[in-house]
């Protein structure tokens, strides 16, 4: 038996099924004010580390605090601003009373209006911070990225926020926003480069050296930090139970505490800063910190024509060493390469001949005499010629011949010296600059030999 089933004919007139209703957080995430505020602080943050770049591009632990510090400067208050923005927007339409018959609670409709800014805020730091590494990446000169510092950053930019964005609400002035933005930047400030104590190591931006990284739970303690207070203001202002506002207050008094009895043993030195990698090839040996490994070549180049006049010389230090402290017995210091930005700049040195001669230098190990004779500051004066002479060397000799009399003659004994040493033959000569770095580092006339 068929069976047959009759269509029932759809009603006319009767209407469609209502569309699903979107989450407000996504209204408020891709229109309005929050979008722009993700736009100006990618734009801001990357305008500032491109205006500085020769100061840290190439060397991962520079770009960190680079980043760090510009976030912290710039970030910090652009969000502050932001949010006390995002926070007098009802004030400003006019609707405050309508929003407060909505149904939804307080916390979850100033969350409605703060996350979506505070979240745009965090991505364009990201897209910034990426940046940065990406122009780090390509010119590393060793060492490796940093990553817990820019997620801890990027808490903190996200407290920021939601700190103004209280203050928004509870502010009616429309000047309030720049101006907390310019509190929060002289506070960090202060902070940062001041000497506040021990309380200075609670706030999120502080000074430390570029050969040190924090403690693993560092970041974690400042996020706990920052963000308890921001919460406990957030639920203080919207909660109904504001009692609900000590929970994270607790818990922001437990890390603060924690902040402050660690104090500088919050950052420990990079243990890659201790190690030295070095060329064994030439005499003396050429180490750098292992931090800069990948500009070893480039130095070794610099100081091969060095390196190979002295071939066969005693007495010389057994290597150039790149270490914080003075040097061992049988060490001298390698010319600076950081800060970054003078000798070296995007993992390249910028003048490999001046930071040749500038190595010859601390090879006579004279520099810290507070005077030598003319005789000794001739001798010095050819071997500094004669193993790396600088580029600016000739530029000096001409304006000391147009000198006064005392001048020429002085740049006679070096010329005359100068050619001594340059005529002497190869073994002479061993011998010669063998004798003169047995004096190595003597202000007293007495052993420099003559010329």
């Amino acid at each position: 038996m068929t069976l047959l089933t009759e269509r029932v004919p759809e009603k006319r007139g009767a209407s469609p099924r209502p569309p699903r209703a979107r989450h407000p957080l996504r209204a408020e995430a891709v229109r309005g004010f929050a979008p722009w505020a993700g736009a100006a602080m990618t734009l801001t943050l990357v305008v500032a580390l491109a205006a500085g770049s020769e100061r840290w591009q190439g060397g991962w632990a520079e770009t960190r605090d680079q980043v760090h510090t510009t976030a912290m400067l710039l970030g910090v208050p652009l969000a502050l601003a932001a949010g006390c923005w995002q926070g007098g927007r009802e004030r400003r339409r006019g609707t405050r009373e309508l929003m407060a018959t909505a149904v939804r609670g307080r916390t979850a409709a100033f969350l409605a209006s703060a996350l979506p800014v505070a979240l745009w805020l965090v991505a364009g730091y990201a897209v910034a911070t990426a940046l940065a590494l990406l122009a780090t990446w390509y010119c590393a000169m060793g060492d490796r990225p940093h990553l817990g510092t820019p997620l801890g950053d990027a808490a903190v930019l996200a407290c920021a926020a939601l700190t103004g964005q209280v203050v928004g609400r509870l502010v009616a002035w429309r000047l309030a926003p720049p101006l907390l933005a310019a509190a929060g930047y002289v506070v960090l400030g202060v902070a940062g480069y001041g000497d506040p104590g021990s309380a200075g190591h609670l706030s999120p931006f502080t000074d430390h050296p570029s050969d040190s990284v924090p403690v693993w739970w560092q970041p974690l303690v400042t996020v706990a930090w920052t963000g308890g207070l921001t919460a406990a203001a957030v639920l203080a202002h919207t909660a109904r139970r504001r009692t609900l506002a000590l929970l994270p207050l607790v818990a922001a008094a437990a890390a603060g505490t924690l902040l402050v009895q660690t104090g500088d043993g919050l950052w420990r030195t990079d243990p890659l800063a201790r190690r030295q990698v070095c060329d064994t090839s030439s005499t003396p040996q050429i180490c750098v910190n292992a931090r800069y490994e990948e500009l070893l070549p480039q130095i070794t180049r610099a100081l091969s024509g060095m390196t190979s006049r002295l071939e066969g010389v005693e007495n010389l230090p057994v290597r150039f060493e790149d270490r914080q402290g003075r040097p061992g017995p049988d060490e001298v210091e390698l010319p600076m390469i950081t800060p970054i930005g003078w000798s070296v700049v995007r993992g390249r040195l910028t003048d490999p001949e001046e930071y040749a001669w500038a190595a010859g230098m601390t090879l006579q190990g004279r520099g810290e005499c507070d005077e030598v004779t003319p005789r000794v500051a001739a001798v010095d004066d050819a071997v500094e010629y004669y193993l790396a002479p600088s580029p600016l060397r000739r530029q000096f000799d001409e304006h000391h011949a147009r000198g006064s009399a005392a001048e020429r003659t002085a740049l006679g004994e070096r010329l005359a010296a100068r050619e001594r040493l340059a005529s002497m033959g190869a073994e002479e000569r061993r011998a010669w600059l063998s004798a003169y770095f047995a004096t190595r580092g003597e202000c007293d006339a007495k052993g420099v030999p003559a010329l």
